[in-house]
């Protein structure tokens, strides 16, 4: 079990947003041309070949010239800031099936990625093509807010292919920062984050438990969307009480704090990683252009199991995507 940490989260991940504005040289990471003449080459050996995403391993599409910058991007994830944006994929030279085949191959070089959906796809395709006033579309196929959040992966991977024509900022919320500012104005309610609370959507065909916020051998994690702690529990039948209520309000309220988070507009060719157990993430509504599907706003999302990922505990089980089944991947042939 976790024990409840009760001294002041130190260290890179407890940025402000001041700090990592001013500081933008240590999380904008503009790649050299050396590295875009490794993906050139690595896109254009699968291509000789014949191979095409996903069909394709880390060994298909070496990446020797970028090694050394993405073990500093894997060791920054998980002991720094806890993000970063890698600028300048060439996305506008390659077509759509090039753009995957790189996004991937640039995954398999950091970590594993995971099966996103039940289908078992492995490449999310963020674009507003779903029904807002359907209740069962999922947020991020519409163009309304997205509230602040966590993905069930270690690491949550976008690229941004096309901006829309107006909004859709992104924006990223230190984990430890909030922490600080309960423990500081709401210890009493610190308890609470760390019971176990029902979460729907957490890549299993029921809610399951978990802790909102974790401390085990010597790092915080959390994991959190309010409206699926709300939605486990309503199909669980077990409402939430009003301290509960209370608890995730004052949640809110610490995340909806500026000081907490930075704001960017992800430009096409952009790939932003994300630790999601010391960063949450959101994005601001946007109005999209007249073709959505041709000219519209779209991201590619990875979630990537890592290799120097945190151990958690009992009560806060790791998430890396769904699992894969034998009918999933026979259907993915």
């Amino acid at each position: 079990m976790s024990l409840i940490l009760t001294q002041p989260v130190t260290g890179p991940s407890a940025w402000q947003a001041a700090d990592v504005a001013q500081r933008q040289d240590e999380w904008l990471r503009p790649l050299s041309s050396e590295a875009i003449a490794a993906l050139d080459a690595a896109l254009a050996g699968l291509e000789a070949r014949g191979l095409r995403f996903p069909h394709f391993t880390k060994e298909d599409f070496p990446l020797d010239a970028l090694a050394p910058e993405l073990a500093r991007w894997s060791e920054d994830l998980e002991n720094g800031l806890g993000f970063l944006v890698a600028r300048g994929i060439p996305v506008e030279r390659y077509t759509e099936e090039q753009i995957d085949a790189v996004c991937y191959g640039i995954g398999l070089h950091l970590g594993r990625p995971v099966r996103q959906n039940p289908k078992g796809d492995l490449l999310g395709k963020v674009q507003a093509v779903g029904d807002a006033s359907d209740k069962n579309t999922r947020v991020y196929e519409t163009n309304l807010y997205l509230p602040y959040h966590t993905d069930p992966s270690d690491v949550v991977g976008l690229l941004c292919v096309r901006k829309a024509r107006e909004g859709g900022l992104s924006s990223l919320v230190s984990v430890a920062s909030i922490y600080n500012e309960i423990l500081e104005k709401h210890p009493e309610y610190l308890g609470l984050y760390y019971k176990r609370w029902y979460m729907a959507h957490l890549c299993q065909p029921t809610p399951a438990l978990t802790a909102l916020f974790s401390y085990h051998q010597g790092k915080l994690s959390c994991r959190y969307l309010r409206q699926y702690v709300e939605l486990g529990h309503e199909i669980m039948e077990l409402p939430l009480s009003q301290v509960e209520i209370r608890a995730l309000d004052i949640l809110d309220d610490v995340i909806a704090n500026p000081n907490h988070r930075i704001d960017m507009m992800l430009e096409p060719g952009d790939l932003q990683l994300a630790n999601n157990n010391v960063v949450l993430h959101s994005r601001t509504s946007f109005v999209d252009h007249d073709n959505v599907v041709k000219d519209g706003r779209k991201l590619l999302r990875l979630w990537l199991q890592m290799p120097n990922a945190r151990e958690h505990g009992d009560d806060f089980p790791g998430r890396n995507g769904f699992p894969e089944t034998p009918e999933m991947l026979a259907a993915l042939a």
